[in-house]
């Protein structure tokens, strides 16, 4: 073991790389406490001056004050062993000063005299340290524009600008930021976006930059018509965002927008997300403050929309108490819209009498006024449901029928749910019914010794019938007709059935019904069949309609299980075209159905039964069900290649899923899937961001995750944030790496090099590419990530003039022959005549890509084709062959008439060689083709 001070400079140095957050968090403590227990104040200044930072960056406001007050002191008693630069390239002593003052401002507790003590504190410790006056004009300024001292503000402005930039002063980012806030806030709309567009043009950034100002120009971006670059800065904004509580303010800006903007539900979505935050850090209240007036103004709009009854998850937690008070049950969106303005105003009025201005009095009124201001921004993450049914019962004997419905369908926990309203019903046959469905479903619950306590009811509500033939067997087999599936139960449903002949009809069938799914359970499919088939006949006998209908659905469930898809479908055309069914039988049917459509590539018919099912469950208030038939109907839309319709079933499937309980993981993968798919690369980045991370608290399987990670980085690279694809590339290689999933990890390598490609970055490209083709030859049989990864390579080398592109054409090549991949060898060969160019070999060039252009044309590829041929005109026309070139140049026009781009350029470029061979009425009547 490392001693003391090994390990504590160990700490140190692996703070020092360390990203902010609870793992860093953790480092600073620690060695805090380690010089603590050395008693060497220089090695606790080092770590303190390291806690300063950390406290301001993840919103643990006490600690930050304790930290720098600690080593304000120790500095002013002795600068030398204590001084205020430790030249680790953090924040020194000085700039950190500019953190109090804002700290103080932001909780009514501290006075406006301790503020002013503290900003002149400040400028005393400048001007002795001969520092330039910008920190300290910035951190007034700041004082003047939170205390509503806006024309103070705007001469500290001025005044910050005129004032020449140093060391202290804030940097590109978070000066375009600040005054980009206060800009938006003054009305000053263009120049608030101005700014923020100069610090994303220039690549500006910081620790909470470039997010908070993406956050401050969104209603501007709205007012100016620009909707569509408010929801792309929307999205950045809010994915940079969403995982730090300290970005309270930054989160309650984008929630802001969303009520805005006609998307209510992900308004809601973010304020359950977040309104924990509100009891993060207690001293940054003016956070409260903002946080609370968006989630009242977004819960406003909610109501509005018709959903005000909606609850509000998370918002009945006891810490939240001293914001809401105490409150029975959950919190609807209403209600809680109503103490969140009043919770707001009550913070406000303490801000303005500390400050002596109604600042925070005109901030709410300017929210309010938002009420008036409505935008069409659609942003498709998040949708409301209908949760309630369509028509609810009134009675218990409406219950009752919806209880049996939700039964026949198979939602056991709605039926469960709904039961004790339909069991006060008068009439001893439906009470008997009830309590047969409650058995049932008990036991497939797993939740056998329940039902075997409730067994004596059903006996008693039998007799009260008058069936006491069946009130005596059932009294005899315990839970054996109920699907409980044991030795005992299966013998003793046996021998019930062989001296069964002296039952009445209806028992005999419920014998054979039982048995029969009984043997589906142990997949005996043909047993099953012939005892439905019994059962069957036993219930026609009967007159039991619903009993009858439910044998069939067993018996469709045998043949499914015997793989006879063709018979199965036969028997739910047939049974569908019944008009006797329930609505629960018929949504079982469609949605085996749908299911057995999927199967044999009837994706959109299968989609269509899946549509149906999910609007016959709305009508029975089946909601768990509802989530399950909404993600069949997804799957299927998106496998028939349609994918918007896809979003639409998975946002509902979502929502459900995150009311009801359930795989939420899974459906907001789909959906994400689905938005990528469509185009919507923001949304689904963001997405995958939390599905990411809710695996990774899960700890889910790192092959699962890995997975995700990479969906993350093609998201992400789709919305142009290169650097951000890039580590989630990164990240998903090291996860599939860890299960040796050797070709998954070679291809998210693979698409990190193309990202370095792309910014000029060609020799790292090269070396990601090199060791890429190193892993993927672990996993033979990964022929496809091979190819990829090789051909890669091998057009790096091409592009270098290295002779070993050709090698690796050639494997590339023996690939594709063997598998018969005609695009990928027409593919290779392209890129071997590229290569052939780069080293002169013109006549071998021209060759090979004409040959590739007729590979790609042989397979339909035209615009490919015509690429190619382009590629080889060019080859002919640059080395004296333009009357070669001509002929070349004419197929790629032809090529090109359904690519308009390729035709183009390539009209373009032989109007220009048939000038340069003298042929001018030609070269004029191809160039009109440019024109037209």
């Amino acid at each position: 073991m490392a001693r003391p001070k090994q390990r504590f400079q160990q700490l140190i140095e692996e703070i020092d790389r360390t990203p902010w957050g609870p793992a860093e968090q953790a480092l600073v403590a620690e060695a805090v406490a380690l010089a603590i227990e050395l008693g060497d104040e220089q090695l606790e200044y080092e770590a303190r001056m390291r806690q300063t930072a950390s406290a301001n960056m993840t919103g643990a406001t006490d600690v930050m004050l304790n930290s720098f007050a600690w080593c304000l002191a120790h500095h002013d008693q002795d600068p030398q062993r204590f001084p205020a630069d430790l030249d680790n390239g953090g924040a020194d002593l000085m700039w950190q000063f500019k953190w109090m003052a804002s700290s103080l401002r932001s909780s009514p507790a501290f006075s406006q005299e301790q503020i002013v003590a503290v900003l002149d504190d400040m400028e005393s410790h400048y001007r002795a340290a001969g520092l330039g006056m910008s920190g300290v004009l910035t951190a007034r300024f700041e004082d003047a524009w939170d205390a509503g001292r806006t024309e103070d503000a705007e001469q500290l402005r001025v005044q910050l600008e005129a004032t020449p930039r140093d060391e202290h002063s804030h940097c590109d980012a978070c000066g375009r930021s600040q005054f980009a806030g206060f800009f938006a806030e003054t009305g000053r709309d263009e120049d608030a976006i101005r700014l923020v567009e100069e610090m994303i043009e220039g690549g500006f950034s910081c620790g909470e930059e470039p997010e908070h100002a993406l956050s401050r120009v969104l209603v501007p971006y709205l007012r100016a018509g620009r909707g569509e670059e408010a929801k792309t800065a929307h999205l950045r904004s809010y994915r940079l965002a969403k995982d730090n509580p300290d970005n309270l303010r930054i989160v309650a800006n984008n929630i802001v927008f969303a009520a805005l903007t006609g998307n209510e539900a992900r308004a809601l979505a973010l304020v359950e997300r977040h309104i924990a935050w509100l009891a993060h850090d207690g001293l940054n209240v003016d956070a409260h403050f903002a946080a609370l007036a968006a989630f009242a103004f977004a819960l406003d709009r909610v109501t509005a929309a018709g959903h005000g009854d909606t609850p509000v998850r998370g918002a009945e937690s006891s810490a939240l108490e001293p914001f809401f008070g105490a409150h029975e049950g959950v919190w609807s969106a209403a209600e809680l819209a109503a103490v969140a303005w009043s919770a707001a105003e009550h913070i406000g009025a303490e801000f303005d009498r500390r400050d002596g201005t109604e600042g925070h009095a005109q901030s709410l009124v300017r929210m309010r006024a938002l009420a008036d201001e409505h935008y069409d921004v659609p942003i498709r993450s998040d949708a409301f449901v209908a949760t309630a049914p369509a028509s609810t019962p009134t009675d218990a004997d409406g219950w009752f029928d919806r209880v049996m419905e939700l039964a026949q369908f198979g939602a056991e926990h709605e039926a469960l749910e709904a039961l004790p309203r339909a069991l006060v019903v008068d009439d001893p046959t439906k009470r008997a019914q009830l309590l047969s469905m409650h058995l049932g479903i008990l036991v497939a619950l797993d939740r056998a010794d329940e039902a075997l306590a409730l067994l004596p009811e059903r006996v008693a509500a039998l007799r009260a019938a008058g069936r006491v033939e069946q009130a005596d067997l059932e009294e005899r087999l315990g839970l054996a007709t109920f699907g409980l599936n044991t030795p005992e139960t299966t013998a003793d449903l046996e021998d019930a059935l062989a001296a069964a002949s002296d039952l009445p009809a209806w028992s005999r069938g419920d014998l054979a019904i039982s048995r029969a799914a009984l043997h589906l359970q142990s997949d005996e499919a043909d047993a099953a069949l012939d005892l439905a088939e019994q059962a069957a006949r036993a219930f026609a006998e009967a007159e039991d309609t619903r009993l009858s209908n439910t044998t069939t659905l067993i018996a469709i469930a045998a043949v499914l299980q015997k793989n006879d898809i063709e018979a199965t479908s036969m028997i739910l055309e047939r049974f569908l075209a019944q008009d006797d069914l329930s609505i629960g039988h018929r949504a079982q049917a469609l949605h085996t159905r749908a299911r057995v459509r999927g199967g044999t590539n009837e994706f959109r018919e299968g989609a269509t039964d899946a549509d149906e099912t999910c609007r016959l469950l709305a009508g029975i208030g089946a909601t768990k069900a509802l989530a399950s038939a909404h993600l069949l109907a997804g799957a299927l839309w998106e496998d028939a290649g349609e994918p918007e319709k896809a979003v639409a079933r998975y946002r509902v499937t979502a929502r459900l899923t995150a009311q009801e309980g359930g795989d939420l993981a899974g459906a907001n993968f789909r959906l994400a899937r689905a938005m990528l798919a469509v185009g919507d690369a923001e949304e689904a980045a963001e997405l995958f961001g939390s599905v990411l991370e809710q695996e990774e608290q899960a700890e889910v399987a790192a092959g699962s995750r890995a997975m995700t990670a990479s969906m993350l980085a093609r998201s992400l690279s789709a919305a142009g944030e290169h650097g951000q694809a890039f580590g989630a590339f990164g990240y998903a290689a090291g996860l599939y790496g860890e299960v040796e999933e050797h070709a998954d990890q070679a291809l998210s390598m693979s698409e990190q090099a193309k990202i370095l490609a792309q910014f000029d970055e060609h020799d790292d490209a090269l070396e990601m590419l090199e060791t890429a083709a190193e892993v993927v030859r672990r996993a033979p049989d990964a022929v496809g990530a091979i190819a990829e990864v090789l051909h890669n390579l091998g057009q790096i080398y091409g592009g270098r003039q290295d002779e070993r592109a050709f090698a690796l054409f050639d494997e590339v090549t023996a690939l594709a022959t063997q598998h018969e991949a005609e695009w990928l060898l027409a593919d290779v060969t392209d890129s071997r005549g590229r290569a052939l160019a780069q080293v002169g070999r013109i006549d071998e060039a021209v060759s090979a890509v004409l040959t590739a252009a007729d590979s790609f044309a042989g397979i339909g590829d035209s615009g490919s084709a015509g690429g190619s041929e382009l590629f080889a005109a060019r080859l002919l026309a640059g080395n004296e062959r333009a009357d070669d070139a001509v002929a070349v140049y004419r197929s790629a026009l032809e090529h090109g008439a359904v690519h308009p781009p390729l035709r183009q350029v390539a009209a373009l470029e032989l109007g220009d060689t048939l000038e340069a061979l003298g042929r001018h009425g030609e070269a004029a009547e191809v160039r009109a083709l440019i024109e037209s």
